[in-house]
């Protein structure tokens, strides 16, 4: 009983851990399309465009009339009245008390109605609506630009993955060719044919391939960790990089600039030019319509029935003519302010843009530049290899011509990768990025 408890417990955290390995292949497509919709960056931003809507809801619920109605009954006591004075007496009887007769009233009840509705207040109500409608379209092109940014991050920490799983694949093979040379040097020692310095240094390198190798699978996992919780897919999945496409150049990558964030600045611009002629709202009178309606009944004493009324009221307040001075100068001050943001974020755009066609055309120069350089490397070391199989050359002159050759391996991979994520940076910088994905 107890193995079969033993074997029972390895069977089940065996499963769990193959669970918590979990691959999961993505491509780099379907990794933007699930950052876009899962991460908390994105439900953020449609959050902002909801809160955007209902808030510009608000705004316009201010041109509808305000109605409302009222009741009360209320119950009454039978009040004990002793008048003094009582109407028709002479002075002489002033002094004498006499008493009145009420009707018996312990009821009452009542309704009241009224409806006001604005008719004309300075255009204040059109200009705040203009107002609401433009920072509505800012949220939702400010959302469109926070999702670049994702998408931008997402394919900045796949493409990253990328490298560090090549990293670890290339350091693995030339980790077991060290792992070789190491057992053929102790041969060689052993049959008198080799210093034992030489192996030493055999064995330095092969314990230096081992430490890089454990950096890069330590960078390997925290890039995978960062990506998956990006993406909010369950603890402990390993993503699997499809890489087909690294390294394909686009000969004529887009050219045309159109950036949310600067689109969102004009439109926050719009709404401020609005926002002057609300304060100017305040130099002209409030014009509204009035209606209502009152019934009472008191019990055994009065009745009150289609008593409406409706009319035109006019407001003004003319301490804010003084007031909106301050108010104008404020608004104006937001606006001339934006203006000067929106010019110098063009200009920032413009050389954003421009680094980014320089890096990509860097990108495309050096994968052409780091393919020749790997030929060379593979060559050097198969002359040095040669070399001192025939004793022409030392221990240390191989193993520097194989980290050369490992080196000129790592250097290739990034480079292929380094162009495709140029060139969506380029695309990001033009705001071309999410419609390019999507196309």
């Amino acid at each position: 009983m107890k193995i079969r408890s033993l074997w029972l417990l390895v069977l089940i955290f065996g499963c769990q851990f193959i669970r918590a390995q979990q691959t999961k292949p993505l491509t780099l497509q379907e990794a933007v399309n699930i950052a876009l919709e899962n991460s908390d960056e994105a439900k953020i931003a449609d959050s902002k465009v909801t809160t955007a809507a209902s808030e510009l809801s608000v705004i316009k619920n201010n041109q509808y009339p305000d109605a409302s109605i009222s009741g009360q009954y209320l119950y009454l006591t039978e009040p004990n009245i002793n008048l003094k004075f009582s109407q028709g007496t002479s002075e002489e009887e002033a002094g004498t008390e006499s008493g009145t007769a009420f009707p018996d009233v312990n009821q009452m009840g009542f309704v009241m109605g009224t409806v006001q509705m604005p008719l004309f207040s300075g255009f204040k109500l059109h200009n705040m609506v203009k107002a609401g409608e433009s920072n509505y379209e800012a949220e939702v092109l400010n959302a469109k630009n926070d999702k670049e940014a994702i998408a931008l991050r997402t394919i900045t920490g796949y493409i990253n993955l990328y490298k560090a799983n090549r990293m670890v694949e290339l350091i693995e093979e030339n980790l077991k060719s060290a792992k070789q040379r190491v057992t053929d040097f102790t041969n060689m020692e052993e049959n008198g044919l080799l210093a034992r310095n030489d192996r030493l240094k055999a064995e330095l390198q092969e314990s230096n391939i081992q430490i890089s190798l454990e950096e890069a699978k330590k960078n390997q996992y925290m890039i995978n960790y960062q990506l998956v919780t990006l993406l909010k897919l369950p603890a402990g999945t390993v993503v699997e990089i499809n890489d087909s496409t690294f390294g394909i150049a686009e000969e004529n990558p887009a050219t045309e600039i159109t950036r949310y964030d600067l689109e969102a600045m004009a439109q926050q611009q719009k709404a401020a030019m609005n926002q002057i002629k609300v304060a100017q709202s305040a130099y002209y009178p409030t014009l509204f319509f009035s209606g209502g309606y009152v019934g009472a009944n008191v019990k055994n004493a009065l009745t009150i029935s289609n008593a409406f009324n409706v009319g035109l009221g006019v407001s003004y307040n003319l301490s804010d003519i003084f007031k909106a001075k301050s108010d104008i100068r404020a608004a104006k001050s937001k606006a001339e302010t934006l203006q000067y943001s929106i010019e110098l974020a063009n200009d920032q755009v413009k050389v954003a843009v421009e680094n980014a066609k320089r890096n990509y055309q860097l990108a495309l120069k050096k994968l052409e530049l780091y393919t020749k350089s790997e030929e060379q490397a593979n060559e050097n070391y198969r002359i040095v290899k040669d070399k001192y199989d025939n004793g022409l050359v030392d221990t240390n002159d191989l193993l520097e011509a194989d980290v050369q050759r490992l080196q000129s391996k790592i250097d290739l991979a990034n480079a292929k990768a380094d162009i495709t994520k140029t060139y969506y940076e380029l695309l990001n910088t033009e705001g071309q990025l999410t419609n390019n994905l999507n196309n």
